[in-house]
């Protein structure tokens, strides 16, 4: 890790900037105060900033990048932040494939991090318990950020996903040309398992390959109550499922941003 002194060296002129920014959210039904007490507890223990600062770790490690610093936060009453800056591990090196050329530039991960936020929710008063948490991994150079989005669906529970990627600036080749984005493809759901994918019933898939931007938006399919409670007992409970129509409304409101 360097300090706050140390200068990393950069190789050539590229400011190609690549940006996920995945925005999950995960629900919960609580049937008493002392289970939605509970709820907040959970969460302040399972995704603490120490424990969200490793998955942004994990991140790393998938896009082989080398972590530079961190910095970590944990809020009174829930909530964590962190912050991971880093830098391509050997660098690289960019080379034109378009025809008549053999221009090329040398190239550094540089700039680059990855910022995580956690918005736990437990106020409201029919008891559907929201967290949320939102990972922006932006990188210059050759990696490419999608690559994580598999490891990201692991890491968490979703039921109602957005993912926005958005590549800005360019590179400047040896020759002058610039270059406005180094790699292609049709969807972000192309990063996705097909496995994944497949746990959710709307599915709204949004390319403006030609602005270099895209987002994919996820619903998960009914599941049962089961799926959603503190206490398993509680699924008999005489309102669960009014509770579940809630929840349901809930999910459709984040979904549609109503």
């Amino acid at each position: 890790m360097v300090t706050l002194t140390e200068k990393v060296k950069l190789s050539g002129f590229n400011n190609l900037t690549k940006i996920v920014s995945f925005n999950l959210y995960d629900f919960n039904i609580a049937m008493t105060e002392e289970q939605r007490q509970s709820y907040i507890a959970y969460i302040d223990e399972k995704y603490c900033a120490e424990k969200i600062r490793d998955i942004a770790r994990e991140i790393c490690r998938i896009i082989d990048a080398n972590i530079l610093n961190e910095s970590i936060q944990n809020y009174d009453p829930v909530g964590a932040s962190t912050m991971t800056l880093m830098s391509d591990i050997a660098g690289g090196k960019w080379e034109d494939t378009s025809a008549n050329t053999t221009a090329s530039v040398k190239m550094h991960l540089d700039k680059s991090h990855i910022t995580t936020h956690t918005y736990p929710d437990a106020s409201d008063p029919e008891g559907i318990c929201t967290f949320r948490v939102d990972i922006d991994v932006a990188t210059c150079g050759e990696i490419i950020p999608l690559r994580a989005l598999e490891y990201m669906f692991n890491a968490f529970e979703c039921d109602v996903a957005y993912i926005d990627y958005v590549v800005r600036g360019y590179t400047r080749l040896e020759n002058g040309k610039k270059i406005y984005n180094d790699h292609y493809f049709n969807s972000i759901q192309e990063f996705i398992p097909k496995d994944v994918l497949d746990r959710y019933v709307y599915r709204q898939d949004i390319n403006m390959a030609h602005d270099n931007t895209w987002q994919t938006k996820l619903m998960i399919k009914e599941l049962g109550p089961e799926n959603y409670l503190l206490d398993p007992k509680d699924v008999n409970h005489p309102d669960i499922d009014a509770k579940m129509r809630l929840l349901r409304q809930e999910m459709r409101e984040v979904f549609h941003l109503n």
